[in-house]
Formats: structure tokens, sequence, C-alpha cells
């Protein structure tokens, strides 16, 4: 399953990205997430989970950290990592997928990966292979030259401990920094490797990096609407897990490829068609094949799948819309596993 994924994903991924480039650079943003699993002992040993601090409750199930490359514009899922919550790290599944990343690119990430290694390592890695994230507020540079208002070449220090890690990385490293400020929220910094300020404008890159929240949209397609708000993972044994996880990922694509195949035909975004409108018609036009239809009939009744789906186009979104984040606190209440609320599980 996981050779199946990785061998039909990447080629479908990356042509898309190909062909909704920004100014010749495939669009692509890597992020982390987390799968619950079966509450089972085999689960819960193998992944782990998080704990809410020195002597608190761990999570009420265990946890699959999982790190995606995606493709932007049509949500395509490019390469994946997963693994158990416990033991593994974004920022080390970040660094596996970063050599897959392709020439010729933009990758968007949060600010989570401000990183030296991983980040110059992404322009190391080949040909025009840019990044573009957002500084800490803890991250200190140096203007070196302004290139105008809020727009600013910058040199960092990398610190001592990632060049012990990593003797290659320099003493210093620059980038483009260029900063911006949503309504209702404070000002923030992004940083790029998009250095020249003649190609790349600096209110374009503002624009830009909100692509990012594309990921985010993926991810809850998958997780509200592939799996009918219920994520958590049926396998009650880790093999199991990775092989459904693997499969999840691959149907996800299935109906992102086909919605892309028909956002060509009319001519608009992958993104203007509704996924969970979708999803509903080609799970049913599954169903129905599989029980009544001979096997002949079905090229007429995708075609008219397809035309159904042409008439699920949603409205343009609102981009000047600004909601600041909040973060809520739950880690004050006790937490049930599974087996708490159903004391007969095994």
């Amino acid at each position: 399953m996981q050779w199946l994924f990785e061998h039909c994903s990447a080629k479908w991924a990356l042509s898309s990205a190909k062909k909704h480039a920004w100014k010749g650079l495939s669009l692509f943003a890597v992020d982390g997430t987390s799968m619950r699993t079966f509450d089972s002992d085999d689960n819960r040993a193998e992944f782990g989970g998080w704990t809410a601090g020195a002597g608190g409750s761990d999570s009420v199930t265990p946890l699959v950290r999982l790190v995606a490359v995606v493709a932007l514009h049509s949500h395509l899922l490019f390469k994946a990592r997963f693994g158990p919550y416990a033991t593994s790290s974004e920022l080390g599944f970040a660094s596996e997928l970063i050599p897959t990343i392709p020439d010729h690119s933009l990758t968007i990430l949060d600010s989570l990966y401000v990183s030296a290694a991983l980040l110059l390592g992404i322009e190391a890695g080949g040909a025009e292979r840019h990044w573009m994230t957002i500084a800490k507020k803890s991250t200190k540079s140096t203007t070196i030259e302004r290139f105008g208002p809020g727009d600013e070449l910058v040199q960092m220090t990398v610190s001592s401990e990632a060049r012990a890690m990593d003797p290659k990385l320099p003493k210093h490293w620059r980038a483009r920094a260029v900063t911006y400020q949503r309504p209702g929220c404070e000002p923030r910094v992004i940083l790029t490797s998009l250095r020249d300020p003649s190609r790349y404008c600096a209110e374009e890159l503002r624009e830009l990096y909100h692509q990012r929240w594309e990921i985010e949209l993926a991810y809850d397609e998958i997780k509200t609407e592939l799996l009918d708000r219920e994520p958590t993972l049926r396998s009650k044994t880790p093999l199991g897990v990775r092989q459904e996880l693997w499969g999840i990922l691959l149907a996800f694509n299935l109906v992102r490829l086909e919605m892309s195949r028909i956002a060509d035909q009319i001519q608009l975004p992958p993104t203007r068609i509704s996924f969970a409108a979708s999803l509903t018609l080609i799970r049913d036009e599954w169903e129905w094949s599989a029980i009544t239809r001979s096997p002949g009939a079905i090229p007429k009744h995708l075609r008219a799948l397809e035309e159904r789906i042409k008439r699920l186009v949603l409205p343009p979104r609102r981009s000047r819309r600004s909601y600041p984040r909040v973060a809520r606190d739950f880690r004050r209440y006790p937490r049930k596993r599974t087996r708490d609320r159903n004391p007969g599980l095994k």
C-alpha cells in the first residue's frame, strides 16, 4: 500500500504543481498533524501519545504523527512520512521529506521549521529550490540591505548547537525579510530565499504566504470529510494502522485527482470545487458500480459523474477575512481513555 501511494501520488502531485506554477515555481507546503488510533495495548506500546506535563494524564488514544508535502493548488499529497507520536518529531520527518522536493519549486512552512539546517538544505538540494516561512518572535537578525518599506535582506547567526550537529553549516545565513500585518493581528515577518526584489515583489510574497493554509484545509478534508468526523483509525495492531493510513492517503488523492481533472476541463482552480460534495458523489458511484453495473457501462456512468461534479463550483473565497488565532487550554481537566469509558474493551 505504501509503494502504491508513493508511486502514484508523486506523479499526480508533481504534474499538478507544475501545471499551477507561480512564476515558474511549483508550490508546495510542508506541515504536520496527528491521527488517533484504536486504544489497544499494541498500538499504545508502538505509537504512544502526548502527556500533559509532569504528573499529567496521557492522551485519550495512541497517536500517529504525520508530516506531508502537499501541492498547494490541488491539495494532492506529494510525499508523506508517519510514525510513533511519542518518539518522532515533525522536524525529523520533514528532514526526510526535504530531499524529495523537486527543482524549480517553492515550499511554504510555518514557524516550527525555522531551522538553518532544514531551510538551507532545501536551497542546496537542487536548482531553484526555494522556501518561505514565518519568523519566530525569538528570531534575531541584522539588516544587510533595505529594498523598501518592510522589505529587507537580513543575516542570522547559525547556533553553535546546529553547527555541532552539522559542521558543514555556515556561521551565518541570509534571507529576505518581509513584514506584514493582518487586521487585528500583530506584525509578523516572512523569511524567504526569494531574495530578488525585482523578480518577486514584497506584496506578492505577503499574499503568497497565506497559501500555506491550503495544507491545513487538506488535513481537514481528510479528517472531517473522508473519515466522517471520526479520525480514529480502526486497526488494532501497528501493522494494520500503517496499512490503513496509507490507504486513507491514497483514497484522498484519488478523489482530489478526479476533482483536479474536472477543474481543468472547466478552467477553474481545483479548490473551487466542493470536496465534500464530490466525495459523496464518487462514493455513491463506486458503490453502484460494484453492486449493479456491468463493466461495459462504467465509462458512461463516469462521464455522467464528471458532469455532476462540474456543477459543484464554490464561490470565490473572501481572502480578506481575518480571524486572529487564540489558544484554549484543555489540559487542566482529567483525560478519559477509551477503555475508561468502556471497561469491557480489550
